[in-house]
């Protein structure tokens, strides 16, 4: 009974900030410096089938996927078939929404190279490789290369360049021990964060094929995470554990993607894992955009909940568990460049 009055006060209140999407948006402008006021608002179109989606500095962009009971994507929902609370709070207006996306999008490629996934390396990166050839769109999308054992290293930095990827992804070489959150955490902190500045929104995303197994890293598993919603980064996880039971390493991948909004596959053979990427590729076209402005919000770099639900509750909504407002107005400090020897030790 609490749990149908709760759904009926969510679904009333969402339809109120709804009745707000219609009416223009005024987003709020950087007097001092009109380099960073263009870079808030930024108003450059993305592909000719792509509705252009104009961010103001207190606005939250939401990506979002729907599945039935038994996993098939649900693309045809429209706004009011959603409810959704911000810190608890029905959000102040709803500034766009989208069906099916298509924005360009922003790819880090993490892949473990320690000793535990020998016997399958060379088939993770022909599926990897082959997961880039079928997804980018090299007039808008870029990617990058990372492996990872005791440290990070980045073999192909940003780039559009298929042929140059491919190298990155061939150059990497497995042996050693496991830095798996060092590796996330870096690859977040240096590379994500800064990806989409200055140019249109972006789909960012990591695809991180690993056994979970960390034994190496200086930071924890909640900093990695949180790292990643500083930079509103997804994770997929693809695991390499290929035997019949899931073991500690197969939490910590499917909590990765779980608390970003991604999702977490187990393969079995080398065929799943090729489904694997088939998978991914099929949600990032079977997506959902939705922005909103929330309810008072201030810049004091405090984290917002996300709780957002279809009113049909046979369908199941994924999307990242929160995000961090800005500590101020100002875009963030130029990026910086990755150390080899990985992120800040743990701290206490």
């Amino acid at each position: 009974m609490f749990r149908k009055h709760l759904a009926l006060m969510l679904a009333a209140t969402f339809t109120v900030a709804v009745s707000y999407a219609q009416q223009p948006v005024k987003a709020k402008t950087v007097a001092a410096d009109p380099a960073k006021a263009s870079a808030a608002t930024p108003n450059v179109p993305t592909d000719v089938n792509t509705p252009t989606i104009n961010l103001g500095v207190n606005e939250v962009d939401l990506i979002f996927t729907v599945t039935n009971k038994h996993g098939r994507y649900i693309s045809d929902l429209k706004q009011s078939d959603f409810a959704l609370l911000d810190n608890n709070r029905a959000p102040a207006r709803i500034d766009s929404f989208h069906q099916q996306i298509n924005l360009p999008l922003r790819i880090g490629l993490l892949i473990d190279t320690s000793t535990s996934i020998m016997r399958r390396f060379k088939y993770e990166q022909q599926e990897a490789t082959a997961f880039l050839l079928n997804v980018m769109n090299p007039r808008s999308d870029r990617a990058f290369v990372m492996g990872f054992d005791v440290t990070p290293d980045v073999t192909q930095n940003w780039t559009n360049d298929i042929d140059a990827l491919q190298q990155g992804i061939d150059e990497l070489s497995p042996g050693g021990g496991t830095a798996l959150y060092d590796a996330l955490y870096s690859a977040c902190r240096y590379k994500m964060m800064n990806a989409a500045r200055g140019q249109e929104p972006v789909r960012k995303m990591i695809i991180l094929i690993s056994d979970g197994n960390d034994d190496q890293s200086r930071v924890y598993e909640g900093e990695a995470i949180r790292e990643c919603e500083r930079a509103d980064t997804i994770v997929y996880s693809v695991s390499t554990n290929w035997t019949p039971s899931r073991g500690p390493g197969d939490k910590v991948m499917a909590q990765l993607a779980e608390q970003t909004g991604g999702r977490v596959f187990f393969p079995s053979t080398v065929e799943d894992l090729a489904t694997s990427f088939r998978d991914i590729e099929q949600e990032l076209r079977s997506q959902y955009a939705l922005t909103y402005t929330p309810a008072d919000f201030k810049y004091n770099g405090a984290f917002h909940s996300i709780y957002l639900y279809c009113i049909d509750r046979r369908y199941k909504v994924r999307t990242k568990a929160g995000y961090f407002a800005p500590s101020h107005i100002a875009m963030l400090p130029p990026a910086a460049t990755p150390p080899k020897t990985g992120p800040p030790g743990k701290s206490k």
